[in-house]
Formats: C-alpha cells, structure tokens, sequence
C-alpha cells in the first residue's frame, strides 16, 4: 500500500475541553460540561471587552463564541455567569496537565502545542498502560480528571497531522471525546469531509483558492495533481495535498532552525492614540523593552524595525492599514540609540492617523562581546550611560519592572506599567485558591 513506506507511530493530540471557562467553573466547584459561563477580557483592552472561552453550556445556550463575540453579545441573563480572565491559574494548570502525561510517556516527547493542547509521542510506551491506545487515552482522561476536575479530548494518529484531524473533526463530537485515524482509515475518515475549513492548515483564503482550482472537498484534493498544486499554491500546496493523504513526515523531536533570529514586541493599544506625545511614549517604552532583552539575551541589533498598524476609521480614511518600515544601524542595545531611531522612523512616516497597534522588532543580531565606543561623544559618557542601563536591568530583574520606571510611563498614554501586570496580555489573578 502506498503508506506502506511512512513514518508510524502512536501519537497522542490532547486537548483541554474549553480550558479557561472550564478552570474558572471547577475553581468555583461547578462542573465544567453544565455552567453557563464566559471568560470576558478587559474592556479596556480590547475595544468593548473580548469573550476569551465560552463554556460548552454557554455556547449551546447563548450561541457565544470565543474569540469572536464581544461584550456587546452578552444576553441579560440571569444564567450566565461573567468572570475576568486569570492567566496564572491557567498557565498552572497547564504545567500540571503535561506533568500528568510526562507520566504516561517520557519528558521529551511531551511538546506543549499550545496552553491547552499537547502533542505526546506514545509510540514506545502505551503498551505499559493498557491494551489498546484508545483505552490509555481513556486513562490519562479519567486522570486529570480526577487529579483535576478538568475535561480532555483525545485524537489519536498514526501520526501528529492524523492526531490533530481526528481531535478537530471526531473527537470532539462524541461522547467518548476520543477520536482515532490511521493510515487505513484516512478514505472514510479524511476523504468525506466536505468543508475544507474544516482540515486544520486550510482557511478560508486558502479554500477560496482551492475552489478556484475545482477543489472543493478533502476528496477532491487528495486526488488532484500534487505538482498542479504545488505549481499553483507553492510549498503550501504539497503540504496540504499530504495532509489529504493523512501523511506527516516531520520529526518533532529535531529543532526548529530559524533564517534568522529577532526580538521584538508588540501591543494593541487600550483605546485609539490621537497625539503625538501618547504614540511617542509608548514607542519610547516598548523599545525600551526591546532594548532591554537584547541586554539580557547578550545581544546586539544591526536592524530595527517599527510597524504601526491604525485604527479601523483611520485605515478606512486612509487606505492603509497603517506602515511598516525598518532601517540598518550600528551594532547597539543602547536605550538611547533605540529609541531615537524608532522615533525618527514615526516621524518620518506618520501624519496624523490614529493609532492602535505598536510593534518593535531588531534584527541581524550579534554576540554583545564588550561596549564599542562612539567617537563623536565623550567615552565616559558612554560608559557611564551603557552602566546606567545595567543597574537599572539589575533592579528590574531583582524587585520587578514597576519599581523603577521612566517618568515618560507616568504621563497621560503611558503603557508599560499596566502591561508589566499582564500575563499574555490579559490579566494573571492574584489569588485563585
């Protein structure tokens, strides 16, 4: 057969069932599968407040969508219950659920996918835990469970592609939670399905392009010329028309090799920015943060680039949805130098639009292997600045950000303190128990 040659396995995709309403609802001693209720953002933060997870009861009853619905949708019902997020929490629960499956499988073949999904590699240990993999899958279920309170769903694969397929498109529509596909299944498990935005890695643009090459199924695509598709659509197209095929060749355990390597940061402003002043301050703060971990990385950046991204109105008005633009500098992690530059790039390329995204990224990184002096300033200037930046990373690192901070971040616009709060973006919880 044509799999015959393949990479095999046993791979485990396991995912948290609606992972942050479902911690908040077994915090509070409810069940997670029965309460109503949403996990709801700052409204500050996301123009009206963004609803992060919906209970499965929330989404049945209210049609409430994570990610998508906004404060605005919430019915006025008593039912419903409304709760802030707590990153903390979550990241905590998330680090005991993958010491669970460090139990059932090794710590190496344990990769976090994302806060609640993991990919384990089950392929040299499942036989020491049951008689079959889908009966291990229902035992590390029935684990954190009860270690936990939480509901898990399971995709089970010949490989990580076919893992991933059975958790989206079958295991999460039946009563088990637990989904399966293998090489000898893929024609009545893969092939059937006929909403392409279905298969993870094909959105809707890329569907729209399928469509446009008479591809409108997973049937259709496994059994379309590979080199038409590649010929049209580029890498991609290979890599989709194997994922037809239920065939995943890559080896997780090998590291991710990069083109090159950058540090940067990024945030999405609490309201629209108007003036000059406010845009500055947070560009200001945001390279001083990026300043900040090239020093701790022992990092110099040989490129900087700034990315503003407007608000909705002003990239309708101007028809852009805002600029990017970097430039080539001397080797630096200097504070001062940073900012100067990322300054004069917002000068140079703004005129007058709102603002509601700031992002900071170097590039064309070098080892930090001793200060390079400028000739056209004083040489204990320089040295005492470069001192300056070390002591106050020294404080930063020891008592945290928010101890000492530029007086720029207390003017009216400022971010960082605020940010130096957040875990993810949202806020971490302080107390949970």
């Amino acid at each position: 057969m044509f799999f015959d040659h393949e990479p095999r396995g046993v791979f485990f995709l396991i995912d948290n069932k609606s992972f942050y309403a479902s911690c908040e609802a077994v915090q509070r001693g409810l069940n997670p599968l029965k309460v109503p209720l949403v996990v709801l953002s700052e409204a500050e933060n996301t123009n009206g407040g963004l609803i992060l997870a919906t209970s499965p009861e929330a989404k049945k009853l209210f049609h409430l969508q994570a990610n998508v619905s906004r404060q605005r949708d919430l019915p006025q019902d008593p039912r419903l219950m409304v709760v802030p997020p707590r990153m903390n929490l979550y990241i905590e629960r998330n680090l005991q659920i993958n010491q669970i499956f460090a139990k059932f499988t090794s710590e190496s073949e344990v990769w976090p996918y994302s806060i609640d999904e993991s990919i384990l590699d089950m392929t040299h240990s499942w036989q020491l835990f049951g008689s079959s993999p889908r009966a291990v899958a229902r035992l590390i279920q029935k684990t954190i469970r009860h270690q936990l309170g939480l509901y898990t769903t399971v995709g089970i694969g010949d490989n990580p592609v076919q893992a991933k397929l059975a958790l989206d498109n079958y295991a999460k529509y039946n009563h088990e939670l637990i989904g399966e596909i293998h090489y000898e299944t893929v024609p009545e498990k893969i092939w059937p399905i006929t909403e392409l935005t279905d298969i993870w890695g094909i959105g809707p643009r890329m569907a729209k392009r399928l469509n446009r090459l008479q591809i409108h199924n997973m049937y259709e695509l496994a059994h379309t010329n590979p080199y038409l598709l590649k010929q049209n659509l580029g890498v991609i197209g290979s890599q989709i028309f194997a994922t037809a095929w239920g065939v995943d060749r890559s080896q997780l355990t090998e590291p991710i090799k990069t083109k090159e390597a950058s540090l940067g940061n990024s945030q999405v402003l609490p309201r629209d920015y108007l003036t000059q002043g406010e845009i500055e301050t947070v560009i200001k703060e945001i390279g001083e943060q990026v300043a900040a971990r090239l020093r701790h990385h022992h990092k110099l950046a040989g490129c900087l680039s700034l990315n503003i991204g407007f608000s909705y109105a002003a990239a309708e008005a101007d028809g852009r949805n805002g600029f990017h633009h970097a430039i080539r500098i001397d080797p630096t992690n200097d504070n001062r130098i940073l900012t100067q530059q990322l300054l004069w790039l917002f000068r140079r390329n703004w005129d007058g639009q709102a603002v509601r995204n700031i992002a900071v990224y170097s590039s064309r990184l070098s080892s930090d292997t001793g200060q390079q002096l400028d000739l056209f300033s004083q040489p204990t200037q320089q040295i005492r600045h470069n001192q300056l930046n070390q002591v106050i990373d020294d404080i930063h690192q020891r008592f945290g950000f928010t101890k000492l901070v530029y007086a720029t971040s207390l003017l009216h616009g400022g971010t960082a303190i605020n940010r130096a709060s957040l875990v993810g973006g949202h806020n971490g919880g302080n107390s949970y128990e």
